[in-house]
């Protein structure tokens, strides 16, 4: 089924007043127009009082991040990784990889997201980029992969040690039914590199604010065969 709007009134509304529409990364990947924030911390207060709740979720999906950025620009330099093939965008944020995945020729694109949010700046971006995304999945890291997802893709989600193992161990169970799965990643503190090779590198131009330097050198990595192995 199509991606479709979050269930609070104006939640679109809410993203293009507190956004403006820009590419993605000046420089480094004008292909995907999204509507990001200037300022991510103001922002995450301004949905903390919209939403009326002191613990709204990060507005991870206002921001391009580098590991999203790395990913989408391989993905759109390499389209032979997912085109004509079924792909699946986890942790999908803005939807900067998965609109890269439609616009490298994926035959379908599915993300997954839990932040009502960010399912709103989903559809707004991919209207933005006539990239048409579909279904939207929720939680899927506890579930056992779909076997028609020959593509996994996740930009940036191994920041946190929870998280990171949930990821690691839904992308084990992908790359047991066949999928490839690839991650974008600058260095974050849970990503076991051991179990990943590298296929490209990256100076990507970042926020100061966010990551406290101007440029991250960032890792596009693929899952190894070998990772039930390692585990």
């Amino acid at each position: 089924m199509p991606i479709t709007p979050a269930p609070a009134p104006n939640a679109a509304d809410f993203v293009r007043t507190h956004t403006r529409l820009a590419p993605a990364s000046p420089g480094f990947l004008t292909e995907v127009r999204l509507h990001l924030a200037d300022q991510v911390f103001a922002l995450w207060e301004e949905t903390e009082t919209a939403s009326g709740r002191d613990n709204a979720p990060p507005p991870f999906w206002a921001q391009a991040w580098a590991g999203g950025l790395a990913l989408a620009r391989y993905v759109l330099d390499h389209p032979e990784t997912v085109a004509g093939r079924h792909v699946l965008d986890l942790a999908s944020g803005s939807g900067l990889v998965a609109i890269a995945a439609v616009k490298a020729g994926a035959a379908s694109v599915a993300v997954s997201e839990i932040d009502p949010l960010a399912l709103d700046a989903i559809s707004l971006n991919a209207a933005a980029n006539a990239a048409p995304l579909g279904p939207s999945l929720g939680d899927v890291l506890d579930a056992d992969p779909t076997p028609t997802a020959d593509v996994v893709l996740v930009g940036d989600a191994f920041y946190e040690r929870t998280l990171a193992t949930r990821v690691l161990a839904f992308l084990t169970r992908a790359r047991s039914h066949g999928a490839t799965a690839l991650v974008g990643d600058p260095g974050r503190t849970y990503l076991p590199r051991t179990v990943f090779d590298s296929v490209a590198t990256y100076a990507v131009p970042v926020q100061r604010e966010l990551e406290d330097t101007e440029t991250k050198q960032t890792t596009v990595w693929k899952l190894s065969g070998t990772v039930a192995a390692a585990t």
